[in-house]
């Protein structure tokens, strides 16, 4: 697995798993940062969070990638799918994860606490980070999904 950085963001309904995701990212020598939130009772809502990872991914020059938890994924990703450059997909099942980075070249993978568990949610996790995009066929369609957002950010 190459070396990578990540921003890692979460609400209060993901905490706990929060937990597991930065504890795998700790075994495979990835160094991240924790966002927040840290606590269940913290009731920063899941926009401001999102917001946070997808702004310290564009100040890295997109060197960073992120991991957003939630109560099911689906909110973090609307809203850093908002920001340019930023490509987040929900992810609960490993063909999904591995899908998001080599046919989608995804940046930040999202998962939802009330929908995964832990032990799977390691695993989708694991397929995510070590697989890499590398182009081949679906590389024009990546580039088209490029294309747009620039049309639409003029």
């Amino acid at each position: 697995m190459r070396n990578r950085e990540f921003v890692v963001g979460c609400d209060n309904a993901a905490v706990g798993l929060k937990k597991v995701v930065l504890d795998l990212l700790r075994e495979e020598g990835l160094s991240y940062e924790d966002v927040g939130v840290h606590d269940e009772n913290d009731t920063t809502i899941y926009p401001l969070i999102a917001e946070q990872v997808a702004r310290r991914i564009i100040a890295s020059n997109y060197q960073k990638e992120g991991i957003l938890l939630c109560g099911t994924g689906i909110g973090m990703a609307i809203t850093a799918n908002k920001f340019p450059g930023i490509y987040a997909a929900v992810c609960h099942d490993v063909y999904s994860a591995e899908r998001a980075r080599l046919s989608n070249n995804t940046n930040v993978i999202c998962l939802g606490a009330r929908v995964i568990g832990p032990e799977l949610a390691r695993k989708v996790l694991k397929e995510w980070l070590e697989k890499e995009f590398v182009g081949g066929p679906s590389l024009v369609k990546v580039e088209k999904i490029k294309e747009i957002e620039g049309q639409l950010r003029r």
